[in-house]
């Protein structure tokens, strides 16, 4: 794409995005973005092969009480998903697996009355989900891949996270410019099925599609999405890119997580992704504590 046909789509996005106001922003998302502090998202995996925590919390009893304590450690938000996404080594699993494994867990964290969000990659799986009390839909190819997503969502009146993603990485490429142009892609799809730019979310998707370089110039260089005036969302926790730095397993990595979600945070993050919320709220409400002095 030439830098003029970059820079007149990027004035279309700013132009989508310049209409957003407190009136115009879905509710579930005014009253998350409302706070001086990112918002915190805690991840429920119900799969047996999660990169992180694969089979911890895949019976129901088990997901619904790491989803209580959560909620009591400060999440904002739910995150459930119950198909590994995890950018090497996944397997796919079939529309009866996927809610096989949701069905008698969803309904439960919904009535623990924090918000849901529907992490699946699958237009059939979120239409249910969000039919059955989830509120978000947590989508990680950013509409780009199932072709009814954007319709359920827009059916549904449900803000959607959009994440970047491709199917493989590239070295040679500008990350950045690659994750501008995707998010371009997704809302003007958003657009055509009537999901207002208020409902959207955008993710860089840190770790997928991407060298673990490329991971941590989109961490680096976060405030750049900030162009398209939409909340965005972070979520390094444990991800890969933090052995390059200092060698360790995906439990291991709680301290270089919080350092990538703090300067999240600080390049305009306003949705944090975690495995350890205790931790990581802890630290996004010391860092704006201290901030707020300065």
């Amino acid at each position: 794409m030439s830098g003029t046909a970059q820079s007149q789509r990027m004035t279309a996005a700013g132009s989508i995005s310049r209409d957003i106001t407190d009136d115009t922003r879905h509710p579930v998302l005014h009253g998350l973005l409302s706070r001086p502090y990112p918002a915190v998202m805690g991840v429920l995996n119900v799969t047996p092969d999660s990169f992180s925590d694969g089979g911890q919390f895949i019976t129901p009893d088990q997901a619904l009480a790491q989803a209580r304590r959560m909620i009591a450690e400060g999440a904002d938000i739910i995150d459930v998903g119950a198909e590994s996404t995890r950018p090497y080594g996944s397997q796919p699993v079939s529309h009866d697996e996927e809610m096989r494994r949701l069905k008698p867990v969803l309904a439960a964290v919904v009535a623990l009355g924090t918000p849901v969000s529907i992490d699946s990659m699958k237009s059939s799986i979120v239409a249910w989900a969000l039919g059955s009390g989830a509120a978000i839909a947590n989508d990680v190819w950013g509409l780009q891949r199932d072709p009814d997503m954007a319709r359920v969502v827009a059916a549904h009146n449900a803000p959607v996270i959009v994440m970047h993603n491709r199917d493989k990485p590239d070295a040679a490429l500008d990350i950045m410019r690659d994750i501008a142009a995707f998010f371009e892609r997704s809302l003007e799809i958003a657009a055509k099925a009537g999901i207002p730019a208020g409902h959207v979310v955008l993710d860089p998707g840190i770790g997928f599609g991407k060298t673990q370089e490329q991971s941590m110039i989109a961490l680096a260089r976060l405030d750049e999405l900030q162009k398209f005036g939409l909340p965005v969302l972070v979520g390094a926790s444990r991800k890969r890119f933090i052995s390059t730095v200092v060698p360790s397993e995906p439990k291991e990595r709680l301290g270089g997580s919080l350092a990538a979600h703090l300067i999240a945070a600080r390049g305009g993050a306003r949705i944090i992704r975690t495995h350890d919320v205790a931790d990581t709220v802890q630290a996004l409400r010391v860092a704006q504590a201290i901030d707020s002095r300065t």
